[in-house]
C-alpha cells in the first residue's frame, strides 16, 4: 500500500511538473505571434510593477536598515571601528540576494494571488471556454501579457529595490553607526563590483518567469467553483514562494561558477 501510495504521489508530482513546462513552452510560442496586445501588456505591467512599488520599497528599505543595525554591531563586536565597512557588507546582501528573493516573494503573495484567483475565476464561469468560442486563444489573451509583464517588471522592481535597500543602510549607519554618509557611499563604491549588481537582476528575470507560469498555470487548472478559486490562489502562492528559493540555491551556484 505504501509503494502505491508513495508511487501515485510522485506521479502527481511530475505530472505537475510537465504541466508547468508545457505550459511555459505555450506561452513562449504565443509571445512572438500576432495579434500583440500592447494595451493589456502596458495595463499588466502597471498592475505588477507600479502597484507594487509601496509595497516592496518600504519592505526592502527597513530591511537594509535592519542589514546595517545587525551587521554593524556584529563587526564592532569582533573588531571596534570596523563598522566603517557597513556599506559594502549591506550592499552585497542587497544585491546579491536580499532584494532579488523578497521583491520576489511580494510579488508571489500580491501579483501571483491576483493573476491566480482572476484566472481561476474566468475558468469556473466558462469566461476561458467563451474565448475559444470567438478564435481567441486563452493561452495568448491572458497568459502572454502577465508572463511579458513580469518579465519586464520583476527585474526593475529590484533595481529600484536595490537602491532603496542601500538607502534604508545608509540611514541606520549615518544615526546609529555614526557613518558618514560620504564615507557610506566611498566604501560601497571601492568594494562592489558589477557583477554583485547584475547578479542580482539575472535572478530576478527567473523569478518573474516561474511567478507568471505558476500564477496562470494554477488559474487554467481551476475547478471546483469559488472553493476551487481559493485553493488555486492558495497553491499559485505556496508553490512561486517554494519554486524561488529553491531556484535560488541553483541559480547562485551557477553564478558563483561563472564568476
Amino acid at each position: 500500500m505504501s509503494l502505491t501510495k508513495d508511487k501515485s504521489v510522485f506521479e502527481v508530482f511530475f505530472e505537475s511538473l510537465g504541466g508547468h513546462f508545457i505550459f511555459l513552452k505555450e506561452t513562449v510560442a504565443w509571445m512572438f505571434k500576432p495579434p500583440f496586445d500592447r494595451q493589456n501588456i502596458l495595463i499588466q505591467m502597471t498592475e505588477i510593477g507600479y502597484k507594487s512599488l509601496p509595497v516592496t520599497s518600504i519592505t526592502l528599505f527597513f530591511t537594509g536598515m535592519v542589514m546595517a543595525l545587525q551587521i554593524g554591531q556584529a563587526m564592532d563586536a569582533l573588531m571596534s571601528g570596523s563598522s566603517v565597512f557597513i556599506g559594502t557588507a549591506v550592499t552585497i546582501s542587497m544585491f546579491r540576494e536580499l532584494c532579488p528573493v523578497l521583491t520576489a516573494l511580494l510579488l508571489a503573495g500580491r501579483v501571483g494571488s491576483s493573476i491566480a484567483a482572476e484566472i481561476g475565476t474566468m475558468r469556473v464561469t466558462e469566461q476561458i471556454d467563451a474565448l475559444r468560442t470567438l478564435s481567441a486563444d486563452p493561452v495568448q489573451y491572458l497568459s502572454v501579457p502577465r508572463f511579458i509583464a513580469c518579465l519586464i517588471m520583476t527585474p526593475c522592481l529590484t533595481m529600484i529595490t536595490d537602491i532603496v535597500g542601500v538607502i534604508g543602510g545608509a540611514v541606520v549607519a549615518f544615526f546609529s553607526l555614526n557613518i558618514p554618509p560620504d564615507s557610506y557611499i566611498s566604501n560601497i563604491l571601492e568594494n562592489i563590483k558589477l557583477f554583485d549588481f547584475t547578479s542580482g537582476i539575472f535572478k530576478s528575470v527567473f523569478f518573474g518567469a516561474e511567478i507568471a507560469i505558476i500564477s496562470c498555470y494554477s488559474g487554467f487548472n481551476t475547478f471546483g467553483g469559488a472553493e476551487g478559486v481559493g485553493k488555486s490562489t492558495i497553491q499559485a502562492v505556496v508553490r512561486s514562494s517554494m519554486v524561488i528559493l529553491i531556484s535560488d540555491y541553483f541559480l547562485t551556484f551557477l553564478l558563483r561558477i561563472i564568476e
